[in-house]
């Protein structure tokens, strides 16, 4: 399988916990109003969070973004072709008309893969560039497990949240046999060593897409993305390398995580 020179990235949440008031939240008057529309890939931090993202993964090697975003995020789509000049990565648009679920956010983008390896990230996560490329340059489907202890002491996302956080569970070959969500001591028992934790940070082929097509919604109602992938990997035999990663994942959910985030990042280069 080719290096994936392609992501998917998903920012058609509707935002409902940044949306959420936050009285003890530092933030900017730029950066509440922004907030209040519950789009947080654009929260800026000197600049809009997804320009972070997007040139994390051109710095892996990635030249072609589709950002998976409602019909209402003009917002979105106006910036990225009017307002800013984009040389490393390319960036097209893929419609999700409503937000049923993660699953469903990639279907709608089957045809920018148009059959080709691809990657998928989160828009409100800021991914360590070691990882993206982990995931580029494998020569299979794979999985990023970030270490939790890693996660503990580097990330902005408090650490009971994290010990909540779905765990991979791998086979003596290192590949994926199950996520498990929200995972209790037995289950944390059960894996080996280190726990990793997902974050919504893949490498898909056209597999995907059918598996997106078959599974039932959650008990929450949602496609989700972690049910494809375990259709996948039990229905359709697709195996998926997970890769263990050192280093932190960044978070931006609420008000509360865009001090921490813009901390974090301060003095990091975008380049796009």
């Amino acid at each position: 399988m080719a290096k994936a020179e392609k992501v998917v990235i998903l920012a058609r949440g509707v935002g409902s916990r940044m949306r959420k008031a936050d009285g003890d939240a530092q933030m900017s008057e730029e950066q509440a109003k922004m907030a209040d529309t519950g789009v947080k890939a654009m929260i800026p931090i000197g600049r809009p969070f997804l320009d972070y993202v997007l040139s994390a993964c051109a710095d892996a090697g990635v030249t072609r973004a589709c950002l998976v975003i409602g019909p209402e995020h003009d917002v979105v789509r106006d910036y990225y072709t009017r307002e800013i000049k984009l040389g490393r990565v390319k960036v097209s648009f893929a419609v999700q008309e409503k937000p049923l679920g993660t699953a469903n956010a990639v279907a709608a983008a089957e045809e920018f893969a148009g059959g080709e390896p691809f990657l998928m990230l989160n828009s409100d996560n800021y991914y360590p560039v070691v990882a993206i490329k982990a995931l580029r340059d494998l020569d299979s489907c794979g999985a990023a497990g970030f270490e939790r202890d890693a996660m503990l002491r580097g990330s902005n996302i408090p650490g009971d949240r994290i010990e909540k956080f779905a765990i991979v569970d791998v086979n003596e070959g290192g590949m994926l046999k199950r996520v498990i969500e929200k995972p209790d001591r037995e289950a944390m028992a059960s894996v080996r060593p280190p726990i990793c934790v997902s974050m919504n940070c893949w490498r898909f082929d056209g597999s995907i897409f059918e598996a997106c097509r078959a599974i039932q919604p959650s008990v929450r109602g949602e496609y989700e993305v972690t049910d494809a992938v375990q259709y996948c990997v039990d229905r359709l035999g697709v195996p998926f390398k997970v890769v263990r990663v050192a280093a932190p994942v960044l978070d931006m959910s609420s008000r509360g995580d865009i001090a921490a985030v813009g901390e974090r990042l301060k003095g990091t280069e975008v380049t796009l």
